[in-house]
């Protein structure tokens, strides 16, 4: 697999959502932050606007779960249509059992750290996993400063994970642009979630191309 980048909407016009996505159609994914004012202290869009982004969208859609109980919750984005769906283990009331059921209603399975949440509590349900996802924010808000200090979590994913072909995705999601996402890969991180440092470019698509270009640079020299 080779390093992909995954736009976060969260950063994109509300009122425009499938021109933003069509604006950066040479991306992997389109990043979707499902948030409800509990679990995080914001509130995005739910189970309605994401069905409607599926049915529009070219790209394959990549939901991040901040919400409470995604046991009740997650499987259902993943039977609407979202190919991949991360939820997050801090919230989980059952992690295996909800990797379970994300997996069974067809989608890839991610589950998310926050910066606080140390990846060796959970070393043993990542042969379960598509794809771990590091925070290098709090979640909530997009915008804010990247967390340099969560590269030695992302090493250590990788160190558990490995670099076979098949091995768990390793995504960053927070901060990424082109002056950080350089140390993301370097450190291991496989999948980019960019929202602000794409959708305020005055060319979204040149700025997806940009940011795989440094990507795997940084992946070359590593």
């Amino acid at each position: 697999m080779g390093l992909q980048i995954s736009p976060s909407i969260l950063s994109a016009d509300f009122a425009n959502l499938q021109a933003e996505i069509d604006a950066v159609s040479n991306a992997d994914w389109v990043h979707v932050d499902v948030m409800d004012n509990h679990f995080v202290p914001n509130l995005t869009l739910g189970v309605p606007v994401v069905e409607s982004l599926v049915k529009v969208s070219q790209l394959p859609i990549d939901c991040h779960l901040m919400i409470e109980d995604p046991n009740r919750w997650a499987p259902h984005y993943a039977e609407i249509g979202a190919q991949s769906v991360t939820f997050h283990v801090e919230a989980a009331r059952d992690a295996r059992m909800c990797i379970k059921d994300i997996r069974a209603a067809g989608a890839r399975v991610g589950m998310a750290l926050k910066p606080g949440t140390d990846i060796e509590q959970y070393v043993d349900l990542l042969p379960e996993l598509d794809m771990l996802l590091v925070m290098t924010v709090e979640p909530g808000f997009g915008g804010q400063s990247f967390m340099a200090d969560m590269m030695p979590k992302v090493r250590r994913v990788r160190e558990l994970v490995g670099d076979a072909p098949d091995s768990v995705w390793i995504q960053v999601d927070g901060g990424v642009s082109a002056s950080t996402i350089e140390q993301c890969a370097e450190a291991g991180a496989d999948v980019f979630v960019a929202g602000s440092a794409v959708f305020a470019a005055d060319d979204p698509a040149a700025m997806v191309e940009r940011l795989r270009s440094l990507a795997n640079a940084a992946c070359a020299h590593a």
